[in-house]
């Protein structure tokens, strides 16, 4: 790729602001709940914790999802957007058997032009939750 394509050098790099909210859970590391830079927003990977008690819920994967897709909801109404600015996804998911329950699940907050989507079975998440969802939005 040539240089030119990246910028100019020296170049200050583009701008990003923070999107936070305590309408979900406090991230569980060194990372933001959410980044805008210019039109897009790149919500970090929520899990299934609630934002009244901090505690993870570990039960069934339908309300495990159904957690996660809350807090990302919040995080994008602190930017004053919806689940309809989502454009693409990234579920992380242990166990692929649960992936028709969670599937319905997350058909309900995405009704009308669902985003992209890419699911993962993955060995282990955070705090031994069953799943973890990212999000990009668009203003």
């Amino acid at each position: 790729m040539a240089a030119g394509a990246l910028g100019a050098a020296g170049a200050a790099p583009p701008a990003k602001d923070i999107v936070a909210t305590k309408e979900a859970p406090a991230a569980v590391g060194p990372y933001s709940q959410a980044v805008r830079s210019g039109n897009l927003v790149f919500l970090a990977g929520q899990l299934p914790i609630d934002p009244k008690t901090n505690q993870a819920r570990t039960g069934p994967i339908e309300e495990q999802a159904a957690q996660v897709l809350d807090n990302l909801k919040a995080v994008l109404a602190a930017d004053g957007m919806s689940m309809d600015n989502v454009v693409s996804t990234t579920v992380y998911v242990k166990n692929l058997d649960d992936f028709p329950k969670l599937n319905a699940v997350y058909g309900k907050y995405f009704t009308d032009k669902p985003p992209a989507r890419a699911t993962v079975q993955v060995d282990r998440l955070p705090k031994d939750v069953a799943v973890e969802i990212s999000a990009i939005a668009v203003r």
